[in-house]
């Protein structure tokens, strides 16, 4: 007997071969073909597995993926569109926030935490999306109720059976209005729900992450929000009436239920910087506390149940997806059991002027597509010619041989000083047809790339 992930995460991956997920990838990612082609992989393995009888599917854990590489390249990016391509939660934590100060650091497990909440509102908007249609007629009946109170029928009026008509002909006469807009101005009185008490969770253990139970569940009573009546315009009363009444054709304990689900079948975490709390064997001082939170972070990996609001969620089958630019320290530095928990080692290239050429104008919302999309809103009609994009990725290549290769991220400084004149003054200009080419680029970074100190501080 086959198994399925959750709703759509079955429906959007099942069709894709790993060559297809590459090539959705290489959309929005230039180059880091290896790192593509692994992730593609793990991907494709989540629908193999689905396709398995429940005893096997139970056993084949996720090929978790250590990601070597320099900040800049892509890492995060492949990582982040992969699961939009999966449509599966995912969430990015910061290995070195587990250990901000001293040894204290936040709990690892509130990234299983923040992964689940994140589900719940995937799952809370699909559902808003089914009933929203239902919810804006409920809505617009309220509405109608309100301006159109329903009279009841005096006893002399009983035999006249035109009444009931002449009610219903008003009423779909001030419908019709509301449609075309014509009610907008008129002021309605709501009863709205004030906000209550602030809701505050008793801490269970030893950590402030591990909060439990909410005293709203204990008592349900105390902490009743109020109504209290509140006038506002046709427009804004539809809208809250709408909110309403999605509201109460939603399900929570349903939402609840699916989203840990797919949580737990197709969820992704990627822990960025996990070569800062890479620490050497035998070290002292802070390199205790780093191999203290790798020790931490190694149940989760590896698969644990965790205590969240919505219920008890296994991490036996999340993706985790761990990166670093390891630098000073090296893979190996992290903890024998933490090393073998991520099977998978991709490296990624560093990137030059060709990469940097690509990445400015292939992708679908390309760096050189956004300027001119943003200049577009003040009428300018921005180009860049062919030489202007090279000389671009020429300058962005010399300052990160220079100063710190901090990758792709650098042609976000070199293009902010580059369009920063036509920035400030766009409103302004009276020829609202502006080419960017090589003379140009030049005229504005050339001394800035060749004064080291300058290049330093302002790209």
């Amino acid at each position: 007997m086959p198994i399925y992930l959750p709703e759509a995460t079955k429906t959007s991956t099942e069709a894709l071969t790993p060559r297809q997920i590459v090539a959705a990838l290489d959309k929005y990612v230039i180059g880091q073909a290896a790192a593509k082609r692994a992730v593609a992989i793990a991907l494709r393995n989540r629908t193999r597995r689905q396709k398995l009888a429940p005893e096997l599917a139970e056993e084949i854990a996720p090929k978790n993926i250590l990601m070597i590489g320099p900040t800049g390249v892509g890492k995060t990016e492949i990582a982040r569109r992969l699961a939009r391509l999966a449509q599966s939660p995912f969430v990015k934590v910061e290995a070195s926030k587990f250990t901000e100060v001293g040894y204290v650091g936040r709990d690892v497990e509130s990234m299983v935490r923040d992964l689940v909440e994140l589900g719940v509102e995937m799952v809370r908007g699909e559902r808003l999306e089914e009933v929203r249609s239902k919810a804006a007629q409920n809505a617009e009946e309220r509405l109608l109720d309100i301006l159109l109170p329903p009279t009841r029928p005096a006893a002399s009026d009983q035999d006249l059976p035109s009444a009931p008509d002449q009610q219903n002909q008003t009423r779909e006469r001030f419908r019709d209005q509301l449609r075309a807009g014509r009610l907008d101005s008129r002021i309605v009185e709501l009863e709205v729900r004030e906000k209550g008490f602030p809701s505050f969770e008793i801490i269970a253990g030893s950590s402030v992450e591990e909060v439990d139970i909410n005293l709203k569940d204990m008592l349900p009573g105390l902490f009743q929000s109020k109504t209290k009546k509140r006038r506002m315009k046709v427009p804004e009363a539809l809208q809250y009436l709408g909110q309403e009444e999605e509201q109460k054709l939603i399900d929570m304990d349903s939402v609840a239920r699916t989203a840990v689900e797919r949580v737990e079948q197709a969820g992704i975490i990627f822990i960025d910087e996990i070569d800062k709390i890479a620490g050497r064997e035998g070290g002292h001082g802070p390199d205790v506390s780093r191999e203290g939170v790798q020790r931490d972070i190694l149940p989760i990996v590896e698969g644990t149940t965790v205590n969240t609001k919505y219920g008890m969620v296994r991490t036996d089958h999340i993706l985790f997806i761990a990166a670093g630019a390891f630098h000073v320290s090296k893979p190996s530095d992290l903890i024998p059991e933490l090393q073998g928990r991520f099977p998978i080692r991709v490296e990624l290239d560093a990137l030059g002027k060709d990469e940097f050429v690509r990445i400015l104008t292939e992708p679908r919302s390309a760096l050189v597509k956004q300027y001119m999309a943003l200049m577009e809103t003040e009428g300018i009609e921005l180009s860049f010619t062919d030489d202007a994009i090279h000389r671009i990725a020429d300058f962005a290549t010399i300052v990160n041989e220079r100063t710190e290769n901090i990758g792709a991220r650098r042609l976000h400084t070199v293009m902010e000083k580059l369009l920063d004149e036509i920035s400030f003054e766009g409103p302004d200009l009276r020829d609202k047809r502006v080419v960017i080419d090589e003379a140009y680029v030049t005229r504005m970074l050339a001394d800035i790339v060749k004064n080291d100190d300058l290049s330093r501080y302002i790209l």
